[in-house]
């Protein structure tokens, strides 16, 4: 499955985003999707991630209750909404697919990843 990120920018402290990642293909269903994102000089860390139909999701402890992940597999998408942004939620986000759907989501589960969209928060 190829994806494509967008929805990044730059954002002040306290403000939101929406992430989307467009999925082509079929089988968008068949795939557990999640959300990543590397700060300048760090690695690539998990955000959060959604089961097949939408009714499972995980967190990052340091994105929980300002996130939300979700997805319309009509659309072929995955949403990741940002809420109360801070500056050390600048990076480059990432979306990513996998075939199957863990509880603790790594990097190595996902075989299919996007191109990434700069978040960048700062006053």
């Amino acid at each position: 499955v190829q994806l494509q990120a967008s929805g990044g920018g730059l954002v002040q402290p306290g403000g939101s985003l929406r992430l989307s990642c467009t999925a082509s293909g079929r089988t968008f269903s068949s795939y557990g999707m999640g959300w990543f994102r590397q700060a300048p000089g760090k690695e690539r860390d998990f955000v959060a991630s959604v089961s097949f139909s939408g009714a499972v999701t995980y967190y990052a402890d340091s994105v929980k209750g300002r996130f939300t992940v979700s997805r319309d597999n009509a659309k072929n998408t995955v949403y990741l909404q940002m809420n109360s942004l801070k500056p050390e939620d600048t990076a480059v986000y990432y979306c990513a697919a996998s075939p199957k759907f863990y509880s603790d989501p790594q990097e190595a589960d996902f075989d299919s990843w996007g191109q990434g969209t700069q978040v960048t928060v700062s006053s």
